[in-house]
């Protein structure tokens, strides 16, 4: 089986440094790179590494440092704004970080054809604001959309909290620009919604991570904004409960833009960590946002569903207090420090929601760590901390066993609900152990050829996704 690391580069770090300096200007290399740019907000660079950062202005400086890149055998980290979960943008000793934050231009919007054309530094929610003055926004809208770029949300294929209704990354991609491992450019995808022809290279270099491109623009799907919004709190005694509620919803005629659960664990979490108060005993809360025409008809069934369903359920009607519940949503991933704590990302079949959240509690009790759960609910994908209060927080130590164990109990059993072992994380460097897990060996040889095809050479984001 072909390895995926490549065999070393033929220059120094210093003589690659000097060489990008004279093509692409000193401005784009900097002489002590920030060494932040060598970590993602889950994994840190390995101790002692060193690196050169290259943040080119254009496509063409993207080029110029993938063609020197290949003609010396220098490893290349592509990397976004470093939001990432898994590892994915985390340097090693001896690599290029290839930054493409400087890619920020909105090249298009076209109503008629309801898309934008946008480089790849673009970030996710400077999209949206540009849109708005159109009366059209963006859909995807991961937790770190302040600050993730469209880059590395389609490296990724990231979710979000509209994941219920408007689909991942995936779904409001239409085109590619990429910048392939020699320093060519290839264009893949179609303007048009339609389009059959050849193979889908589009939609396999989403979620790839940077194994196999680089990704420079896109062309992405616009939606028109919605008529109304309105959010709806429910409460239930239990998370496994709540989950209950979410199959109900299903089964109703409603479809909410996001259902997010959080459990009373995350509840209290955030509120020792941002001062508000929303926790509420052992309940576990369902925050809902519904949109688009007949709102008042949609929250009065979403009502009478969650109450049949055993909720104490709110129309919050004040904007306001609103925004603010949506924020708190989605700083719950920060909540809980302090402690060694770790986030997982895993998805089941919605069906199965309940079970994994009540196994959830069996697993903490058993390997004694604390468990909480913060779940974008409509579409089956949780984030369960595990966290373990008397041990410090120590972002240089490994995690405790008991952590770390725990876990993998939560992995394994992801699985055998059906679901997979990253929802929307990525696998990056942080979850490979667990591939052969969800992969077969014939599935994984068939994408390391992939990966042969793509990067002969093996020095596109060595080490991660696959």
């Amino acid at each position: 089986m072909t390895s995926t690391e490549p065999s070393g580069p033929t220059t120094s770090l210093d003589e690659l440094a000097a060489q990008l300096r004279e093509q692409l200007g000193e401005d784009a290399v900097p002489w002590v790179p920030d060494a932040g740019y060598g970590a993602d907000r889950a994994v840190r660079p390995e101790a002692g590494a060193r690196f050169v950062l290259v943040l080119p202005r254009d496509v063409d400086g993207v080029q110029t440092t993938m063609r020197l890149a290949s003609s010396t055998g220098t490893p290349v980290v592509p990397r976004g704004a470093g939001s990432g979960l898994s590892g994915g943008a985390a340097a090693r000793d001896g690599v290029i970080v290839l930054g493409l934050e400087r890619l920020t231009t909105i090249r298009e919007i076209d109503l008629l054809d309801e898309i934008a054309v946008v480089e790849a530094g673009v970030i996710t929610a400077d999209l949206s604001t540009a849109l708005a003055p159109h009366g059209v926004f963006y859909a995807p809208d991961p937790a770190s959309v302040a600050i993730s770029t469209i880059g590395g949300n389609i490296a990724t294929n990231a979710g979000g909290l509209h994941c219920a209704k408007y689909g991942v990354t995936r779904e409001s991609v239409l085109a590619l620009e990429v910048v392939l491992a020699d320093g060519n450019l290839l264009r893949t995808g179609h303007r048009s919604i339609k389009g059959v022809t050849g193979l889908d290279l589009t939609q396999l270099l989403i979620g790839s991570e940077g194994t196999l491109a680089v990704v420079v623009a896109a062309t992405v799907r616009i939606h028109p904004l919605p008529v109304a919004r309105r959010t709806v709190l429910a409460r239930f005694p239990s998370a496994a409960q709540a989950a209950a509620g979410v199959g109900a919803i299903s089964c109703s005629p409603v479809r909410p833009a996001a259902t997010e659960l959080l459990d009373a664990g995350t509840l209290a979490d955030i509120d020792a960590y941002t001062g508000a108060r929303i926790a509420d005993g052992d309940n576990a809360m369902l925050l809902i946002e519904l949109d688009g025409y007949g709102i008042e008809e949609q929250a009065a069934d979403l009502v009478r569903t969650l109450t049949g369903a055993g909720a104490a359920v709110r129309v919050i009607e004040d904007e306001t207090e609103a925004e603010k519940l949506w924020e708190l949503r989605r700083s719950s991933r920060a909540a809980g420090g302090g402690r060694a704590r770790l986030g997982e990302d895993v998805a089941v079949p919605k069906s199965r929601l309940a079970e994994v959240l009540a196994e959830l509690e069996v697993i903490g009790r058993r390997h004694g760590v604390r468990t909480s759960v913060v779940a974008h609910a409509g579409d089956g994908n949780l984030h369960p901390g595990f966290s373990m209060p008397g041990v410090p927080e120590d972002p240089a130590a490994e995690l405790p066993a008991a952590i770390l164990d725990a876990a993998d109990d939560l992995v394994r059993m992801a699985l055998d609900l059906g679901g997979t072992i990253s929802g929307e994380h990525g696998i990056g460097s942080a979850k490979q152990h667990w591939l052969d897990l969800e992969l077969s060996p014939d599935s994984r040889a068939l994408q390391r050829r992939l990966k042969d095809a793509f990067d002969p050479q093996h020095l596109l984001n060595p080490g991660k996704a696959l």
